[in-house]
């Protein structure tokens, strides 16, 4: 019997960045914080130790998005979530990515604002 290859789980929790976000008049003019999770499903290989770049790496991934986050204005969170995934579902290994992007200072009465999403590779 020949097993399949099985998946590990690359997390990147709690990344808050800021981000210039949002369709109103008042979210135009300045970034507000934006609270970034990630869950990447990858191809579970043998790992060696001196070879990191067989790995995909969370945190060449945290310098891709706040990258993508430096080119300007996006009007939505959910625009924000399908360009952080597409960032994540970029490695060959990669397989599945969860993505939630909150906005943490837009409603007084609530935490967090989001959207959560996933994709897979095609």
């Amino acid at each position: 019997m020949n097993a399949q290859p099985g998946t590990r789980t690359l997390l990147i929790r709690d990344l808050v960045l800021a981000a210039r976000i949002g369709v109103f008049d008042r979210e135009k003019t300045a970034a507000q914080r934006v609270r970034i999770g990630v869950e990447l499903e990858v191809l579970d290989r043998p790992v060696d130790d001196r070879r990191i770049g067989d790995v995909v790496r969370y945190d060449k991934l945290i310098a891709e998005i706040r990258a993508m986050l430096a080119e300007g204005h996006i009007n939505l969170v959910e625009t924000l979530a399908e360009r952080v995934a597409a960032i994540c579902l970029r490695p060959a290994d990669a397989r599945a990515a969860r993505v939630r992007v909150e906005k943490l200072d837009i409603e007084p009465d609530a935490a967090a604002v989001g959207v959560e999403i996933r994709r897979f590779r095609t």
